[in-house]
This record gives C-alpha cells, structure tokens and sequence, in this order.
C-alpha cells in the first residue's frame, strides 16, 4: 500500500476552477508531484509552479468519451498515483470507475449516489427523503408550473449547474418574466427546474470526506463578503456541530466514499440551518486548511485504499479571502476605478474585513507565478471595470458538464460504445 505521507504522483482532473487552484497548491505545498489535465491552455493552474505538468485534453462539456480515452491512454503510459476529481469531471470518472481503479487511487462514490446529489432536484428529493432542512421547494417542468406554483421572493434554478449558473432571484413579475424568457430560450424546461422560497440568511459552506460512509473530516465556514455570482471573496470558518449532522446522515444514507460539500443558508430568524445545495467534491479546501485541516491530504488517503482516523474539528475564527473575487465582485456591483484601487489597497494592507485574512486563491508568497492571473484581472479591470462578467464567464469553460454530456454519459451504451470503439472514431455521425 502507498504511504500518503510520502511524494505522490497526483493527477488533477482540470485547472480552471478556483477549488482545484487551491487544491493544487495543498498538494504542492505537502511536496507531492502535480500533474493537470484541463481543455483550456490558458487555464489557472498552468500560472502554479507546483504544476509539474500540463496536459492539454478534449473537454467534457462536448466530448465526455473523449475526455475518458485520453485519462485512459494517460494512465496506460504512464504511472499515478492518485487520480483527483476537482470538479464535475467526478460525474464522469463514477460512471467508468471499474475502468479507472484498476490502474490508480480514485476515490468516488457508486455512480447512482453521486447522480442523487449532483442534480438539485434529485438532492431536493433526497433530503425530503432523509427528512433534512431545506426552503420550500417545489420542483416543475414547464412555464405554466412555474407560474402557477411560484411565490415571491423566490430563487428559481435549473438542476443541473455550478457556479451559480442557471439561478434567478425573482421578487416581483418582472423578474419572473425574465427567467420564464431565460428558461425557454434555453430550453432548460427540458429538465426540471426548482422554485424554492428565498430565505434571508448568511451563506454557509461546508466540507467533508467520506470513506465508505464514514464521516472522516468535516469544515465549515461562512461568507463575510461575497464576489461575482455570489461565490465567497471573503469568509471565515466556523463550528456548525448541525450541519455536520446533516452531512453525516446524507453520507450515510448514500455510502459515500470521497469528497462531499453543501451549501446552507443560516435564516436569520431561525437556528436551523436549511440546506440548499450540494457538490460532490471538495469546494475551495484552503480555509479548512488555514483552519487546521488537511481534507485534500485526507482524500489522497481514502483514494489509495487507507481508512484514516477521523480528523479533529477544524478551529473556529479563521479568515480567507480571493483577491480576484472580490475584485470582480466590486467591478460587477458597478465599481469605478477608485472603488478597485481602494480595494487594491485595502487587500494589500489587510485592513478592513481583510484584517487577519491570507490569500487562498493567489498566494503570491508560496506560488510567486499565481501572480500573473491577479495582475492581469487587476489590469483588465481597472482598464474597464464593465468586464467583470466577461471575464467571470470565462470560468465557465469546456471543463464543465451541460445537459447534453450528461446525458451522454448517463446513457446505457456510454460504456459499451466506448470499449467497442476503435481509437480515434467518433461516436457521434
């Protein structure tokens, strides 16, 4: 059995998204070697000098069975220890896992427990299930549903999505209107679409891993300042003894082996946390990191086969921030260039809510080359602050799943196509 304390060979399933920068620099940081795979060659980690290697890929979003046969080919010509699911790139890897693990560490999930969470109406269902709090929810497939059931405020979201894409805030008619317009030019009521009452509450995220339905680490941590859609520019971690019950029967019930996060909102009049969301990977680790935990050091090992002690409870009080978050979210929020400098200066000083705070996206000190991306979203920015969405849109790349790759991959002869299929030949006419 590999010992996770020593260098491992670790290959991470894309660079583009904030959690598997961060990731990245976790394993960097315990010396293990780092290789990257991801369809974009401009993609975050490639500005990382923990990155050993970048391999350029087909992306999952058009070619899911291409993305697979070049995993495949990757590991038959070479050796790894650990393959590590960062983001939706998991769906994939659950569904051809008796592919996979025969040839290197991977820890995941039976394919029908992560596509219970990976959908939001599928979560919504199981929570009911499980008898969990969540916001009202009511789950439709067509306009008229929508309409007729909706009541305002409330926050209207397609199934399937991340990085809050495919989410309305609809308070009045108007705002309905649009997301009705939204939803159908799209074609989003294909699948289905979720109407859940807004609650007015602080955002909340946790973390854990599991190993074989074993809760083996847990993290929690709050938004104290938010960036461009929605996500957390700056946050602090927390003791949430309720949601890591929640999380704990979730797993559980599922038997879940790997990595599993959720999203919560704490109402404020009200001390039951309602959970709203859940991604089944690890989601932006550095805090719980700062915090005293290791969770990606805790995943190398349940990916090697090890069933580790669980690991103490994070502390409490500890803050992080994403300089490129917040400036994007200050741009977005209509931001002049002096609102940027100040935050600039306000980041670079630690003063106001950075006070205490480290970097956990860019931290220049440990990785000098993640300077490239703050300086160069710093300099697009302050060239025209109205960017700010252009350039959050590029984080919503190829790497990720739509409607279509997931169908694709949920279909019966995904598998067998892919076995039966020379090298090379497309499966699509």
């Amino acid at each position: 059995m590999v010992d996770a304390k020593k260098q491992l060979k670790v290959l991470v399933s894309e660079g583009s998204s904030t959690s598997g920068r961060e990731a990245i620099t976790i394993l960097g940081l315990a010396g293990h070697h780092v290789e990257v795979f991801d369809p974009s060659r401009w993609c975050l980690a490639r500005y990382s000098r923990f990155v050993r290697k970048y391999h350029h890929c087909p992306p999952l979003r058009s070619d899911p069975a291409g993305l697979l046969r070049f995993v495949e080919r990757l590991l038959a010509s070479q050796h790894f220890d650990v393959l590590l699911p960062t983001h939706e790139q998991g769906f994939l890897f659950a569904r051809a896992a008796a592919r996979l693990t025969p040839r290197i560490g991977l820890a995941l999930p039976e394919f029908a427990s992560y596509r219970a969470v990976h959908s939001k109406a599928g979560f919504s269902r199981l929570l009911d299930q499980l008898g969990l709090p969540q916001p009202p929810t009511r789950i439709v497939n067509s306009a008229e549903e929508l309409r007729d059931g909706l009541r305002f405020p409330s926050v209207v979201k397609t199934s399937v999505g991340t990085a809050s894409r495919g989410v309305w805030f609809v308070r009045d008619a108007n705002d309905l209107n649009r997301a009705l317009y939204d939803l159908e030019s799209s074609g989003d009521f294909a699948g289905e679409v979720l109407a859940q009452d807004l609650i007015t509450g602080t955002v909340e995220k946790a973390q854990s891993v599991f190993c074989c339905g074993k809760l083996l680490g847990f993290h929690a941590y709050r938004q104290i300042a938010a960036g461009i859609g929605g996500g957390e520019a700056i946050k602090e971690s927390v003791s949430r003894p309720a949601i890591r019950a929640c999380v704990e029967a979730i797993g559980a019930h599922l038997g879940w082996h790997g990595a599993l996060s959720v999203d919560v909102i704490m109402p404020l009049d009200s001390a039951t946390p309602l959970l709203i969301d859940c991604n089944p990977r690890l989601v932006e680790p550095m805090n719980a990191y700062q915090s005293g935990i290791d969770l990606v050091g805790l995943l190398l090992r349940v990916s090697l086969g090890q069933t580790p002690a669980p690991l103490a409870e994070s502390r409490a009080g500890v803050r992080t921030h994403l300089a490129m978050q917040a400036l994007l979210g200050s741009a977005s929020r209509d931001g002049t260039r002096r609102d940027l400098i100040r935050e600039c200066g306000r980041i670079a000083a630690g003063e106001g809510l950075y006070r205490g705070s480290t970097e956990e996206l860019t931290p220049v000190r440990l990785d000098w080359l993640s300077a490239v991306p703050l300086a160069m979203t710093t300099a697009l920015l302050l060239a025209s602050p109205p960017i700010a969405s252009s350039l959050a849109r590029g984080g919503f790349g190829a790497h990720l799943l739509d409607r279509g790759s997931i169908a694709k991959i949920e279909s019966e002869d995904f598998l067998h196509d892919l076995s039966t299929r020379r090298p090379g030949e497309s499966r699509d006419p």
